[in-house]
């Protein structure tokens, strides 16, 4: 309807500007939000606020490093260590010796979960060919061996069935690890000489046993001491070097499941009867696992202290926060704010902080744990591995995510108590 003439138009009442994103929020929120915004009256309080946000950013990101790197130096090395030795290791408690490795194989490969089974026969000897070495010997089954261990797909010159080949006439093949066959200065194709200890007795007295063989190839498995020192025979040289005949060291084995090897261990006994004993992967190497656990519990809680030291800079800027807006809550009190929605406020502020910081240094953490994972190198005759991996573990980053939040939370407690406990009147008039 138009207006009439002389009437004075109609005033609209102002509509309060929007208050933004913390508008839907509880009125804690909102002020908790607006004290962590960068403003020019509070600048002091929010750059305190990002101070101690990016120390939790770093404290979280390094925590996850230093989690990935001890994980995958013991994941790697537990991987390799397997590729060369079995999950189960049986043996014979006859005096006479292992002669019945054969059956034996037949019955542990017959075991539920166990996925093969072969006898193999150890001895040390001196490898002679341009150079000399002192050589760990390891007579296999070739048609059985692949099952077992990893030596097969390790190859880097050769292949492993070229250990089956015996020519008559010509020296019996061997397979060296590809550093020892570095270091003896052979290739494919070329001899070697292996002499044991302990051979014939003559009239002259007890001669060392020695052998030619032909390099049919070189494997690599990534730990030093077994591409630095193992040469892989037939069983029956093996047999005919060392003058044990018919005989067999143990019959190895790998499980399905290498973690269930335990139960795979009573069951295979069972079968087996008595006379026999075995050990399995996590008996052998229980010193080096430990000592890699306790490695890590102790990185974890030194790197820890990092979020703690975090925490301390939010107690610090929730302290200066509270003193720099005493007459804040003094007014905020008056209007009707109860004691518990003070404390909420600040430990709200804190909470922002620990949440918005873990989540950005996981992100780091993850981020960093890619870029670098096998790109540090590293001295493999130390370390038994060429580069440093990095492996995040999904608990190890849902722990840590939960850990640096609480730790922040709980770090705004004194100060948010400190703020509730504030006297309305002495704070006004002070001010």
């Amino acid at each position: 309807m138009s207006q009439e003439a002389g009437e004075a138009p109609a005033v609209r009442s102002p509509q309060p500007a929007p208050r933004g994103r913390l508008a839907s929020l509880p009125f804690e929120l909102q002020i908790a939000g607006r004290y962590l915004m960068l403003r020019k009256q509070g600048l002091f309080i929010s750059v305190i606020s990002a101070i101690s946000a990016l120390g939790v950013v770093l404290g979280v990101a390094i925590l996850l490093v230093a989690l990935a790197i001890m994980t995958g130096f013991q994941g790697e090395l537990r991987a390799r260590i397997l590729g060369a030795l079995s999950h189960l290791t049986v043996f014979s408690l006859s005096a006479e010796g292992f002669t019945d490795y054969a059956e034996v194989a037949e019955a542990v490969g017959a075991v539920p979960e166990v996925e093969g089974a072969a006898p193999v026969l150890y001895g040390k000897a001196i490898a002679l060919g341009r150079r000399d070495a002192l050589v760990t010997l390891k007579g296999v089954d070739p048609a059985r061996e692949p099952d077992v261990t990893e030596f097969a797909s390790r190859m880097t010159a050769g292949r492993f069935a070229d250990l089956e080949t015996v020519v008559p006439g010509e020296p019996p093949p061997v397979l060296l690890g590809e550093e020892l066959a570095l270091g003896l200065g052979v290739g494919v194709g070329e001899t070697i000489r292996l002499m044991v200890p302990g051979g014939q007795l003559t009239p002259l007295g007890t001669v060392p046993t020695t052998r030619r063989f032909r390099v049919a190839g070189s494997f690599r498995l990534g730990l030093y001491n077994y591409d630095n020192a193992y040469a892989l025979i037939p069983l029956g040289e093996a047999q005919r070097l060392t003058g044990r005949d018919g005989e067999a060291s143990q019959v190895e084995a790998r499980i399905t499941d290498m973690f269930e090897v335990r139960e795979r261990e009573a069951r295979v006994l069972e079968a087996l009867g008595p006379g026999y004993s075995a050990l399995n992967w996590i008996d052998l190497n229980t010193t080096l696992f430990s000592a890699f656990w306790l490695e890590k519990l102790a990185t974890t809680l030194f790197v820890s202290f990092i979020v703690g030291v975090a925490a301390l800079n939010i107690v610090a800027g929730q302290i200066v926060t509270v003193t720099e807006k005493t007459r804040d809550i003094a007014i905020l009190r008056s209007m009707g704010a109860t004691r518990r929605s003070i404390m909420a406020l600040f430990m709200a502020q804190g909470a922002v902080i620990g949440t918005v910081g873990t989540g950005l240094g996981a992100v780091l953490g993850i981020a960093a744990c890619r870029i670098l994972d096998g790109r540090i190198r590293i001295p493999e005759d130390v370390y038994q591995i060429t580069a440093v991996p990095f492996t995040l573990l999904p608990g190890d980053v849902a722990l840590v995510c939960v850990f640096a939040p609480l730790v922040c939370f709980l770090a705004t407690l004194y100060p948010a108590r400190r703020a509730a406990s504030l006297v309305v009147t002495d704070a006004l008039r002070f001010q």
